[in-house]
């Protein structure tokens, strides 16, 4: 009796149950994030229809604060969206609100870091700010896998890790039942392939959700804040930051003071209401 002949169709069998089970999960993760995201379709529709059109529509003639208040609305109403923040951002950038410009801008880039264009806008808006801060060194393999991780954001590096981790089964399917060594040769290092890269799109979108999700970044909004050495006024004054300067909240404990650090390693204390999280 061939064993391998009879689990050929088992196996077979199993993959094609895991594509359907897999399909079914998609599709109703893709309704939960449209229902969630796109609230105001189960109200009429109104909103999506007609907010981007007229927000864009401001923008075009001018009226920045009109835009400005629209593309809220639509972030408020139907949630988070990489190019409403990059229109939201320009729309600041227009009225002369670098600080809150510089914020949506880097929202937008928390959603789509790969994209150009908001980077490119994010670096002009920074280029109008007063406090130019030059970062530490750090070991070049170190920047190297965070500016890997932040070419794709996390739904497409989860989308990427999905699959190649089919094509791994697959591999792994043509390995087992091949009866040519070629072939299963072939298999067997496009396998290890397949599953190497799937590892590295998991940690990259798990590093991209983490960045979204913890809010360790913030952008400085009042147009000069004294850094203190201790979360009270009467703290010694450290240094003076300004509107639009990217800080990494160190200690997120205290309700109304914010313990801060700088890319150039500097630390200090400041008014929670100073600045806002990306």
């Amino acid at each position: 009796m061939n064993i391998a002949r009879m689990m050929k169709p088992i196996s077979i069998y199993l993959f094609s149950l895991c594509l359907m089970v897999l399909g079914t999960l998609s599709a109703q993760a893709q309704a939960t994030t449209d229902s969630v995201a796109h609230p105001s379709a189960q109200a009429g529709g109104t909103v999506a229809e007609t907010s981007k059109p007229m927000a864009d529509e401001a923008y075009a003639a001018g009226d920045y604060q009109r835009a400005i208040a629209l593309y809220e609305q639509i972030l408020a109403t139907q949630g988070e969206a990489a190019d409403i923040y990059y229109n939201l951002g320009n729309s600041y950038y227009k009225g002369e609100q670098i600080a809150k410009a510089i914020l949506h801008y880097e929202r937008a880039l928390q959603l789509a870091p790969g994209d150009d264009d908001i980077r490119f806008n994010l670096e002009l808006a920074r280029s109008k700010t007063v406090d130019k801060i030059t970062p530490l060194s750090e070991v070049f393999f170190i920047t190297w896998a965070r500016n890997f991780a932040n070419l794709l954001s996390s739904d497409a590096w989860a989308k990427c890790g999905i699959a190649f981790f089919l094509l791994f089964i697959v591999a792994v399917s043509a390995y087992i039942f091949g009866r040519k060594i070629a072939v299963r040769k072939v298999a067997f290092f496009a396998g290890l392939l397949f599953l190497a890269i799937c590892i590295v799109a998991n940690i990259s979108a798990s590093y991209q959700k983490g960045q979204r999700l913890n809010h360790t970044e913030a952008i400085v909004m009042h147009p000069t804040v004294s850094v203190k050495s201790t979360p009270d006024k009467s703290g010694t004054d450290l240094f003076v930051l300004h509107e639009g300067c990217k800080v990494e909240i160190k200690d997120n404990t205290m309700s109304n003071w914010k313990e801060i650090r700088l890319p150039d390693g500097n630390v200090g204390w400041l008014p929670a209401e100073a600045i806002e999280a990306i």
